[in-house]
């Protein structure tokens, strides 16, 4: 059996935490470890690292692989990381998957796939563990296996799974036939779904045999199914062509092979703020508080802050989220309609729909301090052994302070070391390179200007991490 998690989303619904340059897969929203890397440590209780093929798209590559090798670094370099060209939803997501499992994994049309998201909470994992075994046999018998989960409450932000008769495949392995799905419900009928006791929450999970996907995309997506004939070389150069559709669509709800396994265990997708909180651990009065948090008289309350003191007074049932760059306040209860704010920031052009202060880079990241017209203050961390492109800016100049750790710094052809507190000027449209050759992070304070201080303003002519500029 073979693993695929799906990687590349850009979800914005926990903006501003979650933004699309740097997505709900890769927080930290309850430990030390992302929500991707939760996801690979839970499947590695059923598979291999090397039969796990994790998806995503080249904005993320570096996040996935630096997420990899901070969980498992033993096991750094048998990951399979797929990257998609363009965002082209579940559906064809999961037809490139099956394509690498033929073409590169040596698989044959009788394996079993089971798909996952990667930025799903689900405990306790053994008992996961068992249901993925158990959606393994079902789906050598001929279903697609989709994973439901019994509601709890009557939730508006998840689709529902409407269970018809029960099926055996064998003693330990019943399951429902599928009577139909529905998208995202009004509050009035997911009370009514709670109630009717047949419902359950659609957990975007499936398993199936790869000859049993290949025939429904034929009979309910021919034009995803002819696209699977090409290599997967002409696949990936030709990805832009496929259709812009979910797996729901195109072949869940259509299809007469769908079972349902329901799961019963703790899911939460994390879809929203209200799902946060009710995932995370509360005080005596009902508030979650991550950060420097002083609620008085503040009940049922979510607050979180990533820097400074957050003070509330007389507040019930609300949500204050504190970023570097943005401050989001609801109502809790209403935070499935943070995606308007969203979308009324990239109608307005604005970078905080996409844009973190933080940006992270396979060598480190940068933070950006301040910036004006002409000028930009960022602080730069950059990993021990780690190295920055050679390359050169046409309208700006750079002036650098270190200020932790040892740089090797390369401008034009003459290379140096500077230590903290010691500073270094690179002149326009001058060769130079950036390099940490200690055993500490090395943080310097950079300062540009120029008539035009973009981040596009890049010129590379070698980069050991085979990026374009900008990246």
């Amino acid at each position: 059996m073979k693993a695929l998690i799906l990687a590349g989303g850009s979800g914005t619904r926990l903006w501003p935490l979650s933004r699309k340059n740097y997505p709900k897969q890769f927080l930290k929203l309850h430990g030390s470890t992302s929500l991707l890397q939760d996801t690979v440590q839970r499947l590695l209780t059923a598979f291999q690292p090397h039969d796990i093929v994790v998806m995503t798209n080249s904005d993320y590559k570096f996040h996935v692989l630096s997420d990899l090798e901070a969980a498992l670094p033993e096991t750094y370099g048998s990951w399979n990381v797929l990257l998609e060209p363009t965002g082209r939803n579940t559906a064809p997501a999961i037809a490139l998957g099956i394509k690498y499992c033929l073409g590169r994994l040596g698989c044959g049309e009788d394996e079993v796939v089971f798909v996952s998201p990667s930025d799903h909470v689900i405990r306790p994992s053994e008992k996961f563990t068992d249901y993925v075994r158990r959606a393994e046999r079902i789906a050598r018998a001929g279903p697609i296996v989709t994973f439901g989960i019994r509601p709890v409450r009557p939730e508006t932000g998840y689709g529902y799974i409407k269970t018809g008769e029960r099926r055996s495949i064998d003693e330990d392995c019943e399951c429902f036939t599928v009577e139909h799905f529905t998208e995202k419900p009004d509050s009035e009928t997911a009370l009514r779904y709670l109630r009717d006791g047949t419902y359950l929450w659609n957990s975007g999970m499936f398993a199936f045999r790869i000859e049993t996907m290949l025939q429904e995309f034929e009979r309910h997506a021919p034009e995803i199914r002819r696209m699977l004939d090409l290599t997967l070389d002409n696949l990936l150069a030709q990805f832009h062509r496929f259709p812009d559709i979910s797996i729901d669509y195109a072949v869940a709800e259509k299809s007469d092979r769908i079972v349902v396994l329901p799961l019963d265990l703790y899911w939460n997708d994390i879809g929203s703020w209200d799902s946060l909180y009710e995932l995370t651990e509360k005080d005596e009065w009902g508030n979650v508080k991550i950060g420097d948090i002083m609620a008085i008289d503040t009940r049922d309350t979510l607050v979180m802050s990533n820097r400074r003191l957050i003070s509330t007074i007389g507040l019930d049932e609300c949500l204050i989220v504190d970023t570097d760059d943005a401050l989001l306040i609801a109502k809790r209860g209403e935070t499935q309609r943070v995606k308007d704010i969203v979308q009324a920031l990239i109608t307005a052009q604005r970078k905080e729909a996409s844009e973190h202060v933080t940006t992270y880079r396979p060598w480190g990241s940068y933070t950006i301090l301040e910036e004006g017209e002409r000028y930009k203050i960022k602080r730069i961390v950059v990993h021990p052994g780690a190295r920055l492109s050679l390359q050169k800016h046409y309208h700006r100049s750079e002036h650098w302070v270190v200020i932790r750790g040892a740089a090797k710094v390369t401008i034009a052809d003459r290379e140096s070391i500077i230590h903290e507190n010691e500073s270094v000027y690179v002149p326009k449209s001058t060769l130079h390179r950036l390099e940490n050759p200690g055993k500490v992070p090395l943080e310097i304070i950079e300062v540009q200007n120029g008539e035009y201080v973009g981040e596009d303003d890049i010129v590379r002519v070698e980069d050991i991490y085979g990026r374009e500029k900008g990246q």
